[in-house]
């Protein structure tokens, strides 16, 4: 019996996160030592490791507080006990590894996730959203992360359709890497103005991110309506 060979897409997926892993792994080694003993002698270790974690964790199970770690991170980034280049790059990495789980898991265990889109898909923010993003890809890939739901969504439908991997990860890479560095900026820059509130800069990030969110659909709207009349 001959047994079967991995696809591409598989070897592509496995390469991606051997290289994500890596690049893990050189955050816990900026300054010099092993992985191991710099965890033991700078909690800062531990709290990348917790950014890449909760992050990657939220683009598959979307209860894992995503872009409230970010935010998080970010202030405490400003505060001057993180570094802003490393927050970014974990959550950036995590978010590339996040939705790569899931669209494979939706590639290969279709009929257990199926129910759980439609469930998602039924939630009245995510379905404005497609209504505003429209079902171009690239479109999805760059700009779904920003709607909580939405990245779920976005990256379980792509498992689920006909496009290759190869061409799901750069899209996915780009906009995971673009909505953690908007993410992290923005809540660093908040920071910073209100360095003595780090937990009012932390919610008022979010709240930004949230509040153009809504600008933007509610401007969609009012086009699409004056288009009807």
């Amino acid at each position: 019996m001959t047994r079967r060979r991995p696809s591409r897409g598989a070897l592509i997926a496995i390469l991606v996160v051997a290289v994500l892993v890596a690049v893990v792994a050189l955050l816990f080694s900026i300054d010099g030592g092993d992985a191991f003993s710099l965890t033991e002698q700078d909690p800062a270790a531990l709290s990348y490791l917790s950014i890449f974690l909760l992050v990657a964790a939220d683009a598959v199970v979307p209860v894992f507080p995503g872009e409230t770690t970010l935010n998080a991170a970010s202030v405490v980034a400003a505060q001057g006990d993180l570094s802003l280049a490393l927050v970014i790059l974990a959550g950036a990495a995590a978010a590339i590894v996040g939705d790569s789980t899931l669209f494979w898991i939706a590639r290969r265990a279709s009929a257990r996730i199926r129910p759980q889109l439609e469930r998602a898909r039924s939630n009245k923010s995510v379905s404005t959203s497609l209504d505003y993003l429209g079902d171009n890809a690239k479109i999805l890939l760059l700009f779904g992360r920003y709607v909580p739901g939405l990245r779920f969504v976005t990256n379980t439908t792509m498992g689920l359709s006909d496009m290759p991997y190869r061409k799901f990860l750069p899209w996915s890479a780009l906009g995971g890497a673009g909505w953690s560095a908007y993410t992290c900026l923005l809540a660093y820059w908040v920071g910073s103005t209100l360095e003595d509130y780090p937990v009012a800069s932390m919610l008022l990030s979010g709240a930004i991110t949230t509040a153009l969110i809504a600008l933007l659909f509610l401007r969609e709207r009012r086009a699409r309506g004056r288009h009807q009349a």
